[in-house]
């Protein structure tokens, strides 16, 4: 009996070894081993003895593996506890309750034909979704409802109309006042319409015969000018090359569209017609006998460079991944805006995680609860970008356990030859 229970044993030990060697090289691969447990008669306490031994497989899916780096931004690895939150297919049209989710560290993802990312075992990976503001909402973490796929292709941002811009830089002071003065100085602002279309303003700066003296005609990138002014600078004092006054205000716009200016502030308010509701955008030049925007100072031409507020709308040029899990998509337009968090998934005992298939687990008796934690709080692991985990398993320790089994085994079918031979002398003794 013993002998027998021990050739199962170690049999199964052996079968636990060869599917570890076998595994050493798929990604996020958990070891399993056969934990030898005494087992007895049956009969019983008190009067109970030893009748042989049993294997009880045991899991190591708290161990990390070896971290590869692999350079693709969608290739995930987990450093510390955690489990990614996947499923079998794409969510479209179902309810979270709906799919059947699996864990894995198996973080070989990659954008498939339509944008969502899957590892090589075909599992979908699940994250939160942010809302256009930025926020996650009400998140329950001790479910899988509200996750989505991680999709990360055909995503598009609406632009912001431009609103407010400045305007700074320095006029060369020996072109004014010329008998004849020289050709004017031109700058442009790019500027964005309520439809996400980008459109610039010209500002051009046309020396005068009187000294320190500047025209100013403000116009699209058509030639249609919305209107002009005269810019006085001070020529001496502590406010020198400073715009001393604005005057001769005029407007040659076409209503909607229109042109003012506030000669105490020195804002333009320029108003384009480009919608059933013209779009108004300030312009800000610097107050008169101050520092900080126009100048006129003798020397070379800055060009005079204006900061706008408002984007362009723009498409999904790339994804970056946080080492919190956070999926953020880089927009051609420059925007840069959270798509996604992925939450890794905790369990109280890891070890007692049911095994499937292909690298993938699911919550059982023996496991606890889950809870989708966000990652690098409290133990939790942190998302590593660019890399995969190999397996946990140690191929040098697997060799040396598979010749201690091997042995064993040997010894074991060596007590049922022994208990052959004595059962034949038993029987020769009749004779």
């Amino acid at each position: 009996m013993s002998g027998v229970s021990g050739l199962m044993a170690n049999s199964t030990a052996v079968s636990r070894i060869s599917y570890n060697i076998a595994n050493s090289d798929t990604y996020g691969f958990r070891r399993s081993f056969a934990q030898m447990l005494t087992a007895g008669s049956g009969v019983p306490s008190g009067m109970q003895e030893g009748s042989g031994v049993r294997a009880e497989v045991t899991h190591e899916n708290g161990k990390e593996g070896t971290l590869l780096a692999t350079g693709n931004a969608t290739n995930l690895a987990i450093s510390g506890n955690g489990f990614f939150a996947v499923t079998r297919g794409v969510d479209a049209g179902k309810t979270s309750e709906e799919m059947d989710h699996y864990l894995t560290r198996a973080g070989d993802f990659q954008p498939d034909s339509e944008g969502y990312l899957r590892n090589s075992a075909g599992y979908y990976l699940s994250g939160f979704p942010y809302d256009e503001t930025g926020s996650l909402g009400v998140v329950d973490r001790n479910q899988y409802s509200g996750l989505q796929s991680v999709r990360i292709a055909d995503m598009s941002v609406a632009g912001n109309p431009t609103s407010k811009m400045t305007l700074a830089g320095n006029l060369p002071s020996q072109e004014s006042g010329l008998a004849t003065p020289g050709d004017p100085f031109v700058s442009s602002i790019e500027y964005f319409t309520p439809l996400g279309a980008a459109e610039r303003l010209q500002f051009s700066w046309q020396p005068s015969s009187t000294a320190n003296e500047w025209t100013l005609a403000v116009s699209d990138s058509t030639g249609n000018t919305y209107g002009e002014l005269t810019a006085s600078f001070n020529d001496s004092g502590p406010l020198a090359g400073t715009p001393k006054s604005f005057s001769g205000v005029s407007s040659t716009a076409t209503a909607p569209a229109a042109f003012s200016f506030d000669t105490a502030t020195g804002q333009a308010t320029i108003t384009v017609n480009n919608g059933t509701t013209p779009q108004v955008i300030s312009v800000d030049m610097g107050a008169p006998n101050s520092f900080g925007g126009l100048s006129q100072f003798s020397g070379a031409y800055v060009p005079l460079v204006g900061n706008a507020d408002g984007t362009q709308s723009g498409t999904l040029a790339r994804a970056e991944i946080s080492a919190e899990g956070t999926v953020f998509g880089i927009f051609d337009n420059g925007m840069r805006r959270a798509l996604f968090q992925i939450p890794l998934a905790t369990v109280a005992n890891p070890n007692g995680l049911i095994t499937s298939d292909n690298s993938t687990f699911l919550v059982g008796e023996d496991s606890g609860s889950f809870t989708l934690a966000e990652a690098g709080t409290g133990a939790t692991g942190e998302i590593t970008g660019g890399a995969i985990e190999s397996s946990n398993v140690d191929i040098a320790q697997e060799l040396t356990e598979l010749i201690q089994k091997q042995r064993a085994f040997s010894s074991n079918a060596k007590i049922i030859t022994t208990a052959d031979e004595m059962l034949d002398e038993t029987v020769r003794l009749k004779r």
